[in-house]
């Protein structure tokens, strides 16, 4: 029950804000927390113990006020126990914790002296946390059991409003899907683990998450998190472990998901000039799978009241079989197996001291055959060749321990380290034959119409040896000064990519082979005449003649000699401090104010900082909240902030590293039947007839770090606002609506245009003479829309200072902008022990010409290194929906207790589509200047093309699922059943774009079909 409804007395007439945030509770309540409190109201003078189920036990005296608070409280189950002179007088059970909040548990105002002893059930928690200044949402272990989910840590944080999958084309290290919050790129979100960070630390791309079953709590920021935390301007997934409790418990699940009751997958067609389905492009309607996941857990006390322990495994294995395109036509008979366990020790050394150990693991193994298959009668043949086996995953250690010094300072620290492994062979790797990149742009009067490729399933391959290393420590204090809560500290991390990159296999040729249709032979491929930038001589810019000149080049078809690698051994260092106050104004009114300061510190191979970003990064963080009616039942809320984000690890791997990137280009007048051209002829180059050209100038030399970047970069960072309201509707409901607006200030990306750096430097009146001009560095980091600041090396030794103007010498003309925009309305009816159901509708827009650190529509994983910003004319009509809009999201969720044995639960996203992009060669006469990417213009035939000019159709994903938990086995027992995707939709997410290559149009994605998922598990 909720005895705030029975107060009496004046005195005691206090809002549950004043009670949590004057007592200091909400100062620790920050994102990425993994505790809880308690606060309430009582008789003054009293003392009111806590007591969980794992032994922590906390006393405290009532003031003279009639509050209490109990902060910093390890997740779990409590017993909270009103004593007058020593007595137990009145007590709650079952008071569970929701992470980052506090729960009330109030006394009624009668003289204790006359209660006789009594036990309450809580009540569940309250229905609007007025000390919140933050957007989250937390899933509990109890929803995760009930709700149809794919068991992945990013499937759990699609409920939340504001955040989609992303692009197809991305996976994160275990092979497993991203997600985008508010619009930003995949890899600007942070992971956590027991509060520590498991991120990613090569590339961002997703991090390190617990077995599903030993999740207790996930908590999902969309943003307005305290000073304490950062490196985040996406969002935040926070999962907290579950503990061992003064009762064992042990359990185990097995869920199998068949392949027979898979739905087929649609097949893809390429898409004619007018719209119209052409050719097949892939043969799916056996790409099919069956996975068999076994699960089992024991908790318990290894002493009563002092230590516990809890372990959970989790081993999963895929097994299927996937049919690539007409292009690489093979079928690929794979298995997956990902294993993950976690543990955890807890030690309540004394009442006041606390010592928590956690360890955790994923593992992702993966091994496949090849097959041949005939395209022309769709049938399989025989063995063609081993895949490249890979085993990736990472083991995090860490310890934390908290002192309660005393009731008004508590100090917690943290330490952990997470060691990762990326491990890649090719079994009987047969060298013979190049790889084919491009087999669909080969010239049709050469192969017949049909791509020529052969037996070569290998491009590139991660060096074997590739591990990681991830460290971090933190100490948080927290002192409560009257009506003030006064938390700082340091947030330290340290991050090692070693032994990374890519490169072609030692064994093989060194090379592939890429195709490509530029369609104009009387046109340079790159450069030339006429193309190059203002101010710069076309003959001294990097050009490649046209394909016409040469023999076999006449229709515009060309192919090139393609080598690549990179590989180094690199580090990052991020430090980090912070202070926040907690400041309960009056009765109604939270404001808190902070303040962290950010440090980044790149290194290359050699351990030379290449980046320093650490003059001062302040970035200030503000909210409130206001109890309307001081009652918890209207709570109106905002906050402002500034977030910095790191650049991850392989940053280095291109812009420090040794890396070698080049083409030879040359017309062809044959093909033979291993895809390989024949009658090739050297097309002419600014450095020579058939000579490598590299357009970013990587040729394998090794980068000088005074070089890598301008030397006035700054590092990205986003400001962002949040304005909202939660109100009760009843005694049953809750509504409310939130405003984001998120403005990304600063970003880091390379420019390429070292053609135009040579001509500043000639007008500057720089003797040619003095310097190398090839050796003047292009992949620069900057950042776009502001002046950089060069070093370019002198023959004699010292450097030359160049000043590249935004505008003036580098010729752009729009500045780096991304913006979002987003209003969300919700209506939820919490759990009452019948049903709980919640729906999201997010009205937002994402816009502007750059993504973020990656780039969605053309799979572009090179972190800070993207296209865009390589040189003027590749953002010229960049400006419009970026790959992360979602104009509409409506997400409805909730589970329905028909009968006591009996649990139905449904989940329903439905998303207008994402924009689509059409990219060309530039212009309205289809060149190729510059540098000369190719066709990644803002043009399509031959007309300016902004993003999200069209769209992909709107997706609809309706998921059920259903639990018989049996009477007659105690309810210990249970089966369940999950369909998702219950209607088999299978719309496009994705497709190719660009529009110079008979692949354009072509599905890049889609949704995954409907499948059945069966289950079974025991709780003992």
């Amino acid at each position: 029950m909720n005895s705030r409804k029975n107060f009496k007395t004046g005195q005691l007439q206090r809002t549950a804000l004043a009670l949590a945030l004057g007592l200091g509770f909400a100062g620790l309540a920050f994102g990425q927390a993994t505790t809880g409190s308690i606060f309430g109201q009582a008789q003054a003078g009293d003392s009111v113990l806590v007591k969980s189920t794992s032994g922590i036990t906390r006393q405290v005296t009532v003031d003279a006020s009639g509050r209490y608070a109990v902060d910093s409280l390890p997740l779990g189950n409590y017993t909270v126990t009103l004593q007058h002179d020593g007595q137990s007088v009145d007590s709650r059970s079952n008071v569970t914790l929701r992470v980052g909040s506090g729960t009330e548990v109030s006394f009624g105002a009668q003289n204790a002296q006359t209660l006789s002893a009594v036990t309450v059930q809580a009540n569940a928690l309250p229905t609007i946390d007025v000390s919140g200044v933050d957007s989250r949402t937390v899933i509990t272990a109890e929803q995760l059991a009930r709700l149809p989910l794919a068991r992945s840590a990013e499937a759990i944080a699609l409920l939340a409003p504001g955040v989609v999958q992303g692009s197809g084309l991305f996976t994160n290290l275990t092979g497993g899907s991203v997600v985008s919050f508010g619009g930003s790129s995949v890899t600007e979100n942070a992971y956590y683990i027991n509060g520590f960070n498991t991120t990613d630390p090569l590339s961002g791309f997703g991090g390190i998450t617990l077995p599903y079953g030993a999740i207790d709590q996930q908590e999902i920021m969309s943003g307005g998190y305290g000073a304490a935390y950062g490196r985040s301007d996406g969002g935040v997934i926070s999962q907290v472990g579950k503990r061992g409790t003064n009762e064992w418990h042990f359990g185990g699940q097995i869920q199998w998901t068949p392949k027979d009751l898979r739905a087929d997958p649609k097949n893809w067609y390429y898409v004619k000039k007018d719209g119209s389905q052409g050719a097949m492009r892939q043969y799916r309607k056996n790409n099919k799978s069956w996975t068999t996941t076994v699960d089992a857990y024991v908790g318990g006390p290894l002493i009563q009241d002092k230590l516990f322990l809890f372990a959970a495994v989790e081993a999963e294995r895929q097994q299927g079989e996937s049919t690539g395109s007409n292009v690489a036509p093979f079928v690929d008979h794979y298995r997956y197996d990902n294993p993950k366990w976690y543990g955890k020790l807890d030690w309540n050394i004394t009442d006041s001291n606390i010592l928590e150990l956690t360890g955790a693991s994923n593992k992702s193994s993966y091994q496949g055959v090849f097959n041949d298959f005939d395209y022309a009668t769709k049938t399989e043949g025989g063995f063609n060749s081993n895949d490249t086996h890979t085993k990736n995953g990472a083991d995090v250690y860490s310890a934390k321990f908290t002192s309660y010094i005393t009731d008004d300072l508590t100090v917690t620290a943290l330490y952990g380290k997470m060691k990762g492994t990326w491990y890649s062979s090719v079994a009987d790797y047969d060298p013979t034959y190049p790889y084919i990149f491009g087999a669909q742009d080969q010239n049709p009067d050469l192969n017949g119409d049909s791509p020529i490729t052969n037996s070569q399933t290998v491009s590139t391959i991660n060096l074997p040896g590739h591990r990681s290393t991830n460290t971090n420590l933190r100490v948080d204090v927290s002192y409560k000064l009257g009506d003030h809560t006064l938390t700082a500290g340091i947030d330290n991390q340290d991050q090692k990519n070693i032994d990374g990159g890519t490169k072609f296999p030692d064994e093989g040729l060194g090379y592939a082979w890429e195709y490509n249709d530029f369609g104009d032979p009387d046109t340079y491929v790159m450069g030339g005449p006429g193309t190059a930038q203002p101010g710069a001589d076309w003959q001294n810019s990097p050009w490649v003649a046209n394909t016409g000149s040469q023999p076999g080049g006449e229709t515009g078809y060309y192919v090139a000699r393609y080598r690549y690698h990179d590989n180094a051994s690199v580090r990052v260092a991020q430090r980090a401090q912070y202070v926040e106050d907690s400041w309960q104004v009056n009765d109604r009114w939270l404001v808190k104010i902070g303040l962290r300061n950010d440090q980044f510190t790149n290194y290359n191979a050699v351990g030379q900082p290449y980046l320093r970003l650490t003059s001062p990064q302040w970035a200030p963080r503000v909210g409130f909240s206001w109890d309307v009616n001081g009652d918890s039942s209207f709570k109106v809320y905002g906050n402002a902030g500034r977030y910095y984000l790191a650049l991850p690890t392989s940053v280095a791997l291109r812009s420090a590293g040794t890396s070698l990137y080049t083409r030879e280009y040359f017309t062809y007048t044959g093909i033979d039947a291993n895809g390989i051209p024949t009658g090739l002829t050297p097309i002419d180059t600014y450095l020579g007839s058939g000579a490598p050209v590299s357009a970013n100038g990587e040729y394998g030399q090794a980068r000088d770090p005074k070089t890598s970047a301008s030397t006035n970069l700054k590092s990205e960072y986003q400001d962002e606002y949040i304005f909202g309201f939660d109100k009760k509707l009843g005694d049953s409901w809750v509504y409310g609506a939130k405003a984001t607006y998120r403005n990304l200030r600063n970003a880091i990306d390379d420019v390429g245009d070292n053609v135009s750096i040579i001509a500043k430097m000639n007008a500057m009146g720089i003797d040619p003479n003095s310097y190398d001009a090839t050796r003047v560095p292009a992949s620069i980091l900057i950042n776009p829309g502001s002046t950089s600041v060069f070093n370019i090396p002198k023959l004699g030794g010292g450097y030359y200072t160049v000043e590249m103007d935004w505008k003036n010498d580098f010729h752009f003309n729009t500045t780096m902008k991304r913006k979002y925009y987003g209003l969300n309305l919700y209506l939820e009816h919490p759990f009452d022990g019948k049903w709980f159901g919640k729906v999201d509708y997010v009205w937002s827009r994402s816009y502007g010409n750059s993504e973020g650190q990656v780039r969605s529509d053309i799979g572009q994983d090179d972190v800070s290194a993207t296209v865009d910003w390589d040189y003027a004319a590749t953002m010229d009509y960049a400006n419009g929906a970026l790959s992360n809009d979602r104009r509409h999201q409506i997400k409805a969720y909730g589970s329905y207790q028909i009968a006591p044995e009996w649990m139905v639960s449904g989940n329903l996203a439905i998303l207008s589509g994402s924009p689509k992009t059409c990219l060309g060669y530039y212009g309205e006469a289809q060149t190729n200047p510059g540098l000369g990417y190719g066709p990644y213009y803002h043009f399509c035939k031959g007309e300016p093309s902004s993003p999200g000019a069209t769209r992909n159709p709107w997706t609809y994903t309706l998921s059920l699922s259903a639990e018989y938990r049996p009477e007659w086995a105690g309810k210990k027992l249970a089966f369940n059943v999950m369909v998702n995707n219950v209607f088999d939709s299978q719309k496009i997410t994705q497709t190719y774009p660009i529009e110079a290559s008979s692949s354009y149009g072509r599905p890049y994605s889609m949704q995954t079909g409907r499948y059945v998922r069966f289950g079974a598990s025991y709780d003992f």
